[in-house]
């Protein structure tokens, strides 16, 4: 079984083939394949079910075995390997219901519309005592950005609490936000069934929809995350795209005894 590691700012994904693996992925082999000690070890796997010509359908796998509706860094990541493989300067990533168009830019950059970023008024939650303000944000994928000074100790100690509160049955990412200027803001990230996150596109959708709706900044709004920046551009109708950089590490394939484990 073959694959290729990719990398959107340090939000590390494996890429696969259906065609080459023969068989759907399963949860347990994501696990597995996803654990850093005993497989090759990424923040999820991107299965390309087909690809023709500049579309291809992806399903994009957490490190837990669940599976996410929408991913920026690696929807970006798929698009910049059907393009080389189309030979394309843009392509259609197909994820679930939803078509993501994207376009190459120079070196390693990509541009992709993101579609619309729903922002609901803020709510407060309690969390073992302590009371957040966050703004819930919908990219095609749940959201809940917490205005507060993104310091690691308090991300690693917010995130997974907020993620698995019971306002949120489906569990939720989480960012904590600082707002540097009008037109910046710096976040940290933890994933939904991936935990901390060095970089998050649809994180950053999130931040910029939320902050701009919120009167903290104006589009577009460039995102520093812990592996880099992205960009967001937002219309009137708060219609998202985003661009930042997809880089191919390596590619490798699976030994037959591992796979019969």
């Amino acid at each position: 079984m073959r694959f290729a590691k990719w990398h959107g700012l340090g939000n590390d994904y494996l890429l696969v083939e259906r065609e080459e693996i023969g068989a759907p992925l399963k949860g347990d082999l994501v696990r597995r394949l996803c654990d850093y000690h005993f497989g090759v070890g990424s923040d999820g796997v991107l299965e390309v079910v087909a690809a023709e010509g500049s579309q291809a359908e992806i399903v994009i796998w957490n490190p837990d075995g669940s599976t996410a509706e929408l991913s920026g860094n690696g929807t970006r990541i798929a698009a910049r390997w059907l393009a080389r493989r189309a030979g394309a300067n843009e392509v259609t990533i197909v994820v679930g219901e939803r078509e993501v168009h994207a376009r190459l830019r120079d070196g390693l950059e990509v541009e992709m519309d993101m579609g619309a970023v729903e922002v609901a008024p803020t709510e407060a939650l309690d969390v073992n005592g302590t009371r957040l303000e966050f703004t819930p944000v919908s990219v095609g994928n749940p959201h809940a950005v917490i205005a507060r000074d993104p310091a690691r100790e308090e991300l690693l100690r917010l995130g997974p609490l907020v993620e698995n509160h019971p306002r949120f049955p489906e569990r939720t990412n989480v960012q904590l936000v600082r707002i540097d200027s009008r037109a910046e803001a710096t976040a940290g990230v933890w994933e939904r069934g991936a935990g901390e996150t060095l970089s998050s596109g649809t994180s950053a959708c999130a931040v910029a929809g939320a902050a701009v709706v919120n009167g903290w900044c104006e589009s577009p709004v460039t995102v520093h995350l812990a592996g880099g920046d992205l960009l967001v551009e937002l219309d009137s109708d708060l219609h998202a795209r985003l661009t930042g950089s997809a880089q191919e590490i390596c590619t490798g394939e699976l030994s037959a005894e591992w796979l019969r484990q």
